[in-house]
């Protein structure tokens, strides 16, 4: 039985990482605005600086050096790379790049929803009248960001096209949380990132390298390097370690539920950096993901607490 201190343990560690990851997105943005480097150097800073973090831990950890992964499972966490570490991270440091800070993290919250399709298809899970509700609220609410909320940022590069590329990670991120349950049960999440992270590093350099050695690493400005160290050491690292204490101490509804601090921490960060304005239309489009998340979240949609997006 869980305890009221493992409660509050579980309670802080998902207020942690979900403002970790919602901070990530306008923090993300301001490195990208530098224009020194691109969204696809991005992403692949986060992946190999996250291949390194992690294989070091799983080196000083004594009971994940003795973990051994099956051959047969090889592939599956390849493919699991593939889909939950390169597309999520190009997706949406593209997306990022492309759209607002907040529009981003709109789109970072519909994660359950399409895990909820995906699982009724593929897992022949049962979709109530509720859940199959707030689908449809949900992608109402996103219609509505990307029809109408995308762009009113004006010469703030806001984009439409950006939207979309964010809302593609996060399908691309329920495919790995629906169609790869079995690594995800027989796996640590340290075992699980160090090799997907690995696979992913492997998957992007040979497209990326040129454009990685190219970058003017000496004109970086030190503020710049601050947001990189956020991005690699909190947003990509800390958060990892932060969100199997919820998961462990707290339902999984719950768990899911916390995914909408990250809007509200985008939000007031980036408001905060003049980024961009909290538009009305944004408050709308938020209002109703939500209300579409609540509705899915109140059918009790499973996935053993790992709803966190790949962000």
């Amino acid at each position: 039985m869980t305890t009221p201190k493992q409660k509050r343990i579980g309670h802080l560690s998902l207020w942690g990482c979900n403002i970790i990851w919602g901070a990530a997105a306008p923090v993300s943005k301001s490195i990208l605005l530098g224009g020194l480097i691109s969204s696809t150097v991005l992403a692949d800073i986060r992946v190999i600086a996250g291949t390194v973090l992690f294989w070091l831990v799983s080196l000083a950890i004594r009971s994940e050096r003795k973990v051994k992964v099956d051959r047969k499972d090889y592939p599956k966490l390849i493919a699991a790379a593939f889909f939950s570490t390169a597309l999520v991270q190009v997706f949406y440091m593209k997306g990022v790049s492309m759209t607002s800070s907040i529009d981003a993290t709109i789109c970072t919250s519909t994660l359950p929803i399409w895990t909820m399709l995906m699982s009724a298809a593929y897992l022949r899970e049962p979709v109530t009248g509720r859940k199959a509700g707030g689908v449809l609220v949900g992608m109402a609410g996103t219609l509505l960001l990307v029809l109408y909320g995308s762009g009113m940022a004006g010469n703030r590069g806001s984009s439409a096209l950006g939207a979309v590329f964010c809302l593609l990670s996060q399908i691309s991120y329920g495919v790995y949380l629906v169609f790869f349950q079995d690594i995800i049960r027989k796996y640590s999440s340290i075992t699980l990132m160090k090799w997907k992270y690995l696979f992913g590093a492997l998957m992007l350099l040979p497209f990326s390298v040129k454009e990685l050695v190219s970058v003017q690493w000496a004109s970086i400005p030190p503020m710049q390097w601050l947001a990189i160290g956020f991005v690699i050491v909190f947003s990509t690292f800390v958060s990892y370690f932060l969100v199997p204490f919820g998961q462990k101490y707290l339902h999984p509804t719950l768990v899911a539920m916390y995914n909408y601090l990250q809007t509200i921490a985008a939000a007031v960060i980036a408001v905060s950096l003049g980024q961009e304005p909290f538009s009305w239309v944004k408050v709308l489009a938020v209002a109703v993901v939500f209300y579409g998340l609540w509705l899915v979240a109140g059918g009790r949609l499973h996935h053993r607490g790992r709803l966190h997006p790949g962000t």
